[in-house]
């Protein structure tokens, strides 16, 4: 059985405690949430001896999980068992222990297993199959910037705090999701703040302004779909925050020029008469950039991409230490220039969109 992390409460209130629950994703707020859930409910019901086992290495003694879960006596309490998979990869003999955990579950027994975000290799895996077959499985995605004004809307519904309608409201979560951007936990702890800050009630910009820090964790990955979305002031936010936080110029780099050179690639390929999804398959591009480069692609001509990719050239050289004399000799502002000619470039796509 497949569930949204929105969708717990009320199957462990309708249908009780399963016996086999398996958690994945990335995001360590959301996957504590998960589990604490998980855990409440199994206390509740029963399963008061807690065993836990983090799983490292290639040499993890599986049969010291399968032992403690039979082991049982008449008078023992029910367990609550946690397999800690933080790779993803619990290796061959993993693999079928695993499987075999699966055939000899109990209702004495409640089992959560946590694992990182999957791979479409690991989704497919026999191991997986057989825990997603046998309990229930909680995909953890990571929350959208699109979805964070309103996700942080909710929560602080959960805390009794509302805010204004109107422009002020998106104002205020605008701001908010903008200086917790990538950082749920932090999201959560500001949040936590701001209702103890203030009873329970209406906030407005100044008291969320006065109170919230700028928390956000910008991700490289993330600057580059910033930038073929076209998002200009978001992008060179995110530049900013990335070089005070000290992250290598080299990496925003090859981000950012890695998505162009696709990009090229992906106009090449269709100039050559390929289909569009054949193409962004062969450059293995998915999800939301899969989108991204759906919209921009056919729209910028191969003149204007050949010269972006020219540009990434020159910065490469600069950020490793080469001077340009057309370039600033800053990294960082290199940088800025790439992204600032990438954007120009992206811009009357998404006008002529709109």
């Amino acid at each position: 059985m497949q569930l949204r992390p929105d969708q717990l409460t009320q199957q462990l209130a309708q249908r009780g405690v399963r016996p086999l629950y398996v958690i994945h994703g990335d995001d360590p707020l959301l996957t504590q949430e998960a589990g604490d859930q998980i855990r409440a409910a199994a206390r509740g019901a029963g399963h008061t001896d807690r065993q836990v086992h983090t799983v490292s290495g290639a040499h993890f003694d599986w049969s010291s999980v399968l032992a403690s879960a039979r082991a049982m006596s008449l008078f023992a309490d029910k367990q609550l068992i946690e397999i800690r998979i933080p790779s993803g990869k619990p290796g061959k003999e993993g693999s079928v222990a695993l499987q075999q955990y699966c055939e000899a579950l109990s209702d004495e027994v409640c089992t959560i297993v946590f694992l990182p975000r999957l791979d479409r290799q690991q989704l497919a895996s026999a191991w997986f199959a057989a825990l997603e077959g046998a309990g229930v499985s909680i995909r953890i995605d990571p929350v959208e910037r699109k979805d964070l004004p309103a996700w942080i809307a909710r929560r602080l519904q959960q805390q009794g705090l509302e805010l204004a309608s109107g422009e002020e409201a998106q104002r205020i979560l605008t701001f908010l999701a903008d200086r917790v951007e990538g950082n749920l936990l932090a999201a959560h702890q500001e949040i936590q703040k701001l209702a103890l800050l203030h009873a329970p009630g209406t906030l407005n910009w100044e008291q969320v302004e006065n109170a919230v820090l700028n928390v956000a964790r910008y991700d490289v990955f993330k600057l580059s779909e910033a930038v073929l979305a076209c998002q200009s002031a978001r992008a060179l936010r995110m530049l900013e925050g990335l070089q005070a936080a000290g992250e290598a110029p080299v990496l925003v780099h090859w981000t950012l020029a890695e998505d162009l050179r696709a990009l090229w690639r992906v106009k090449d390929a269709l100039q050559q008469g390929k289909p569009l999804p054949m193409a962004l398959r062969e450059q293995r591009v998915w999800g939301l950039k899969e989108r991204l480069f759906e919209r921009v692609a056919p729209r910028v001509s191969a003149d204007e991409l050949a010269a972006l990719v020219h540009a990434a050239s020159i910065v490469d050289g600069v950020v490793k230490g080469l001077r340009d004399p057309a370039w600033p000799q800053d990294p960082w502002q290199a940088l800025a220039r790439l992204m600032a000619q990438a954007l120009a470039c992206f811009k009357p796509v998404y006008a002529t969109a709109r």
